[in-house]
């Protein structure tokens, strides 16, 4: 199966550091798979950029400079720039490692176009996580499938799988998560709105388990981006 690996970057020094990057390249080569990979940042401050530009090139992957928009924005230009019919979504920190791609890839056979990573239905593994995050987490989820998402049981884990031509339709069909200038490093909740609109159109939603690892930093503002979030998913339901 042929897929299109897109992974935004910001401010990731301390990942490269750890070498992530080398992880997903030593994937690749063990396993003998041509895959594409794309790397978008998303304007980082830090220097990284320009450590990873040099890495994509020496391994012909593809590397993006996009303004500092957010997650979305660069998951977006990835998509856009993706050449195979399917795109993997995965964070530039693994901690949900590439191998767990394996365990995506039988349901792209079985005509799901969408195959969403999860750590919360069994056979999940969740590692290392403090405990107010999980909790956080659950409190998020809860809302989640009362607003805007009934039936998938983790929205936000950073790894999935898209027919490409879905992605493109989806992510242009945007509201809430339209580029715009940020501020701040912000995630936010854009697969919610993805699938929010992904099940309005009908589309094979499968939900696989996966091992995921909790990976520290300190870019994420557990209130201020708490209280963003929860007023984007009721926005997902306004804008409807």
């Amino acid at each position: 199966m042929k897929l299109s690996v897109v992974i935004p970057s910001y401010n990731e020094s301390r990942n490269f550091n750890r070498g992530c990057l080398e992880q997903v390249r030593d994937y690749l080569k063990t396993n003998h798979l041509n895959w594409e990979v794309i790397i978008v940042d998303d304007g980082s401050t830090d220097g990284s950029d320009k450590k990873i530009k040099i890495f994509a090139g020496k391994n012909n992957w593809y590397f993006i400079e996009n303004p500092h928009q957010g997650k979305a924005a660069s998951v977006m230009t990835g998509v856009l720039a993706a050449t195979n019919p399917y795109i993997l979504f995965t964070d530039f920190d693994q901690a949900t490692p590439l191998s767990e791609v394996e365990k995506l890839l039988p349901f792209l056979s079985k005509g799901y176009q969408i195959v969403v990573g999860s750590r919360e239905i069994k056979g999940a593994r969740r590692q290392q996580e403090p405990f107010y995050r999980h909790i956080m987490g659950k409190v998020f989820n809860f809302v989640v499938q009362l607003v805007a998402v009934k039936g998938i049981h983790d929205t936000q884990c950073g790894f999935k799988i898209f027919s490409t031509h879905v992605a493109r339709e989806l992510f242009q069909a945007l509201k809430v998560y339209r580029p715009k200038p940020e501020k701040y490093a912000f995630t936010g909740a854009f697969d919610v709105e993805l699938l929010y609109l992904a099940g309005k159109s009908g589309i094979k939603i499968a939900e696989v388990p996966i091992v995921w690892t909790h990976a520290a930093t300190t870019r994420v503002s557990p209130f201020r981006d708490s209280i963003r979030m929860f007023w984007h998913v009721l926005k997902i339901r306004l804008y409807d």
